[in-house]
């Protein structure tokens, strides 16, 4: 008989971009590994971007309940003079023009008034609709996922009242985030994040994070059994995709391209390469999926390569993953912040599985510039290394137009992808409940 597990969760399907296929793929393989996933997430919730496809990964007979949840993101839009249907959930990542005081006003407000994060006002009905569930159904554990740490909060309380075993998983940290130290937070409401953080840290059995150097860090503030469960891939997403490569020398980003990942140097050598080679001004597209920030496209028009650019906008995951398939070369961007060693973007072992070439650009003593760099055929640089971007794209067009990037045989390892992340979870669980 399987054991049962609740998952708290903010993102769910419709809800599209990555954050929301961390607990969707659990759900999806957790059943196979003995444990039965019981979900619970927000009713109505104002996600970044929907992505009806994901539905497809629900297993049929899953438990999914609801509460519903007060979001600030109108208000702000309001504030700041922005479409009703505007993007805002990464301002701290990507905004599509430049700032106006009302956006700082705003930002300083949901930092000192919405702790942890913008959902906070979600915790305390979520809390009650979870107890009364749980003073009349069993679980053996619990999973809460985070950010938005509002779920970690959630879950800190229940942990005090029913003391059921939880696992916090963090997608990110919570006061070691890249955007932490731009919340323009008052020493009371700094304070108080790490209050709430310390709780979580007390009385979770287990913490888990997306790499080793994150782990790390959490443990140096005081976090105890923390382990590694990295993003992953799924192999039944790449079945059934057409395999035939672009025409063009496509080299394709998807995803947010935020103001800390401005690759002010390649869009140097792009330019570069156009001068010197017709060839290569006529053979060559970035291709780019998903938001871009105001600074990323100054950056393109300031090296005159806008010609060479083709922006798609936002796809569903098939669709995404179908054009990433197509292309000649694939583009990882690591964000430039201090805890950059240990940032593992979720798309990473994504493009592995794609089986294209990458050329990485960011810090190359991170940990997933040593994993990107392990398979051959990969290019590693460092964003200020000019000469390296521009020799590393240079290199990877030989190969296009001498078609010895076709064969498709690069090579990544199983143990990347989510079916093994869900079967060490289940094991994680299985060690706290036994």
């Amino acid at each position: 008989m399987r054991k049962k597990v609740l998952i708290i969760t903010y993102y769910w399907p419709p809800s599209g971009g990555i954050g929301v296929l961390r607990c969707l793929k659990f759900a999806k393989y957790l059943t196979s590994f003995g444990w039965e996933p019981i979900i619970f997430t927000a009713e109505n919730a104002h996600y970044p971007s929907f992505d009806y496809t994901n539905v497809s990964d629900i297993p049929a007979d899953l438990t999914v309940l609801t509460c519903p949840i007060i979001e600030p993101y109108s208000i702000y839009k309001m504030l700041t003079f922005q479409s009703p249907k505007a993007n805002v959930n990464n301002v701290f990542n990507v905004n599509p023009s430049k700032l106006n005081w009302m956006h700082h006003f705003a930002v300083w407000v949901r930092s000192n008034f919405f702790i942890p994060d913008a959902r906070a006002l979600w915790i305390k009905p979520a809390y009650k609709y979870l107890s009364h569930w749980l003073d009349n159904n069993k679980v053996d554990a619990i999973i809460s996922n985070g950010p938005p740490h509002s779920n970690t909060r959630i879950a800190t309380l229940l942990k005090k009242k029913y003391n059921i075993p939880w696992l916090a998983d963090f997608q990110d940290p919570w006061t070691q985030v890249d955007y932490y130290q731009l919340l323009n937070l008052t020493p009371w409401a700094n304070s108080y994040h790490h209050k709430l953080e310390q709780e979580a840290f007390l009385f979770a059995d287990k913490l888990t994070i997306v790499s080793k150097a994150w782990a790390k860090s959490l443990e140096e503030i005081g976090a105890k059994n923390v382990d590694v469960l990295y993003w992953g891939f799924d192999p039944a997403d790449y079945v059934g995709l057409d395999k035939k490569l672009d025409d063009k020398f496509t080299l394709t980003y998807f995803g947010i391209m935020g103001f800390d990942r401005n690759p002010v140097n390649l869009f140097k050598a792009i330019a570069a390469l156009c001068q010197e080679s017709s060839s290569f001004r006529n053979d060559f597209c970035l291709q780019l999926i998903g938001q871009i920030d105001f600074s990323i496209w100054e950056e393109i028009n300031k090296a005159e390569i806008a010609k060479s650019v083709h922006y798609l906008g936002s796809f569903t995951r098939e669709e995404t993953l179908q054009k990433a398939q197509g292309s000649r070369t694939l583009l990882l961007l690591l964000n430039r912040q201090p805890n950059a060693e240990g940032r593992i973007p979720g798309k990473s072992f994504e493009y592995m599985a794609l089986r294209r070439p990458i050329l990485f650009v960011g810090d190359t003593n991170a940990e997933i510039a040593g994993i990107i760099d392990s398979v051959a055929g990969n290019q590693i640089c460092d964003y200020e290394d000019y000469e390296k971007i521009k020799l590393s794209l240079s290199n990877l067009y030989d190969k296009y137009k001498n078609n010895q990037d076709s064969e498709m045989s690069l090579s990544f390892s199983d143990e990347w992808s989510v079916v093994s992340q869900t079967k060490k979870l289940a094991g994680l669980l299985s060690e706290m409940t036994d």
